[in-house]
């Protein structure tokens, strides 16, 4: 169902290799890196819906003129708004002859979008107070377009309060709210002294200042002060920046938790959260579109000259799991192949549930982005009863049985069929929905196909994820029971969500997982009210030890029970209430072992195991303890102990 707030965004960005007269020349339109923009960011739609922002820097504007601009919206269709605007000002522009489309000097010098590098961002705005001023890219202005400065990311740092703290130590002044702003404060603090470093050494020399911003641009590092910038940071991001003398760069953290790719070609040099839109947009083969490497920074000068470095060493490999299970798009080539795996995993379990009854059951998917593990279900079914056919052939024509009543039985019967059972009806998402409203939404959610599902079958729903269990309970099982089924099996394609995650999900507070919950009620149901107790005692004294020395002290909560007592005591408690259906429910979830097998690589798995990448991580998880047992909600990497 996916039913949690969700923090995922995108990024998108451009920076154009040729002047603007070549892609009119070519393509007939000066605007070709706003429009690739555009369809970067609508490929990547799935990653947010909520807020939108775009930005622009221009490369050596003249003395006097602009050259940095940013236009952000959270209205309905934000990023479809934002560039119709943009297009309709170019529109008028050009019949009121303020600018000619024809002449690719005039678009630059007087449309706000008509530069070579073009950045965009997409967020879902979930937690908190939220409003266009939330949106990306921010953007520090200076007299000095080397210490302009604007930044985007897909991103979440563990360690804000922390980071804030050094702000203020210095005797700045942050505004508090968002790791966005601090991020922004950081580099931009180094930018400054590395700017005022260069300056004065040039003052010292003697340079007339006319001539000192070209030096100054030529000579500003900037693998170096982003590499000051980001050595206490804690957490995973993607960040792009743009600086306004035009150089810009974009950056993956240590431990590569967040994804961000990229594509270098003789016309441009691109990035993006996923691969398969810049494959698309720009016609590239899979092998031209490189993932960034963690740790990395990719800077592009002014000039245009490309470097490639380490701001960071390298740490285990952490990628979010979730990207694979359900954030990005399913027609990236390989998340298909690990989608499809991660429904071929459950064979055994839905098997086992179904009594091998296929006969008797129709399988079918919850919601549209689980379909792609749905058809790696339906494909290992088959393959289950295609090795189960054999094997009833070849031993009853071993035992002299084999009659073609038999073989007419075996083949025409018990095979796996599936049915568009589910319906999203309107166009909303639970997990986006304001708490207050959430419960008269989610009842309205999907509707059904009748007539589809016998009553007395057994339906099998295929789910990408299970967290609160809000939607399954309220809406989802309420509506499959109008089918009629003797039992109805969910199964999640990612394991029981048991931990906190504070990299970018906004999923931190563990009252509201179903896992966490089921854990608790039956340590009360057997009388351990005192191990609740202790855990807490002990999640305590762990936040008073160095954050690099914190474990995770909530794992006790689980250690008493067994993957399936867990997905017993969650059955029960999503069963729906006040209908008249009776038959059985049951879910069950993904092994961490088949989660690990079916995804190529190494596989974040922290929400699942507990064990985090990062020391904030451990922080975050003893702390949301903290906050459940006390009854103080919200996020709680928000108020972490320094």
């Amino acid at each position: 169902m996916s039913d949690f707030l969700k923090h995922e965004c995108g990024i998108a960005a451009v920076r154009l290799r040729k002047p603007l007269a070549y892609y009119y020349d070519r393509y007939g339109t000066s605007l070709w890196g706003l429009n690739k923009l555009f369809l970067l960011m609508e490929k990547q739609h799935n990653r947010g819906q909520d807020g939108t922002g775009i930005g622009c820097v221009k490369l050596n504007m003249p003395i006097g003129q602009p050259y940095v601009f940013r236009r952000r919206g959270i209205e309905q269709d934000a990023l479809a708004q934002i560039f119709r605007k943009e297009i309709k000002n170019f529109g008028k522009m050009a019949r009121k002859g303020q600018l000619d489309p024809k002449k690719p000097d005039s678009v630059k010098r007087n449309f706000d979008f008509g530069g070579e590098i073009l950045v965009g961002h997409l967020r879902y705005g979930t937690s908190g107070e939220f409003d266009e001023g939330s949106c990306h890219p921010y953007l520090r202005r200076s007299n000095w377009p080397t210490r302009t400065l604007m930044v985007m990311g897909n991103f979440n740092m563990t360690n804000a309060a922390e980071l804030n703290q050094v702000l203020l130590e210095r005797g700045q002044h942050p505004v508090f709210g968002t790791d966005t702003q601090t991020v922004l404060e950081e580099i931009g603090y180094h930018l400054d002294e590395h700017h005022t470093d260069l300056y004065r050494a040039l003052r010292d020399k003697g340079v007339p200042g006319n001539e000192m911003p070209a030096m100054i641009s030529s000579a500003l590092d900037v693998p170096q002060l982003v590499s000051d910038s980001a050595r206490e940071w804690d957490g995973g991001y993607a960040i792009c920046g743009a600086i306004g003398n035009g150089d810009m760069f974009v950056m993956r953290d240590p431990r590569g938790i967040r994804p961000c790719h990229m594509l270098i070609t003789d016309e441009v040099i691109a990035f993006a959260s996923e691969r398969v839109p810049l494959m698309t947009v720009f016609e590239a083969d899979v092998d031209d579109v490189k993932a960034v490497d963690p740790g990395s920074i990719i800077t592009i000068k002014s000039d245009g000259t490309i470097t490639d470095q380490q701001f960071a060493v390298p740490q285990k490999y952490s990628p979010c799991s979730f990207e694979k299970i359900y954030f990005s798009r399913g027609n990236d080539p390989q998340i298909y192949r690990e989608r499809k795996a991660m429904g071929a995993a459950l064979v055994d379990q839905v098997v086992k549930s179904i009594g091998g009854a296929f006969e008797k059951t129709v399988f079918s998917f919850i919601p549209n982005t689980a379909e792609t593990a749905y058809h790696g279900l339906m494909d290992g079914l088959r393959l289950y009863r295609r090795q189960e056919v054999r094997s009833s052939i070849l031993k009853a024509s071993e035992e002299g049985t084999l009659t073609a009543d038999l073989v007419d039985d075996l083949i025409l019967r018990n095979w796996p069929r599936g049915e568009k059972v589910a319906h999203k009806d309107i166009k909303m998402r639970t997990f986006i929905s304001q708490e207050k409203s959430r419960d008269q939404l989610v009842s309205h959610v999907y509707d059904i196909t009748y007539g589809a599902v016998k009553e007395g079958d057994n339906l099998v729903a295929l789910d990408d994820s299970i967290v609160r269990g809000t939607t399954l309970k309220k809406s989802i099982l309420k509506i499959l029971a109008r089918t009629k089924p003797s039992k109805i099996v969910i199964c999640s394609t990612a394991p029981q969500i048991r931990y906190p995650d504070c990299y970018g999900i906004d999923m931190s507070e563990l009252g509201k997982f179903i896992a966490f919950s089921a854990a608790v009620a039956l340590h009360r149901r057997a009388g351990r009210q005192s191990l609740l107790d202790r855990v807490y005692d002990e999640c305590r004294e762990e936040l008073k030890k160095p954050a690099a020395d914190r474990q995770n002290r909530v794992k006790q909560i689980y250690d008493s029970f067994t993957d399936e007592e867990i997905s017993a005591e969650i059955s029960r408690m999503v069963y729906p209430e006040n209908i008249e259906w009776q038959g059985e429910v049951e879910v069950i979830f993904q092994s961490i072992e088949n989660l690990r097998a079916s995804i190529k690589g190494e596989c974040g798995d922290w929400y699942f195991t507990g064990n985090y990448p990062t020391p904030g991580g451990y922080s975050m998880v003893n702390s949301a303890y903290l906050r459940w047992y006390e009854g103080v909600g919200g996020r709680s990497y928000d108020s972490l102990p320094l």
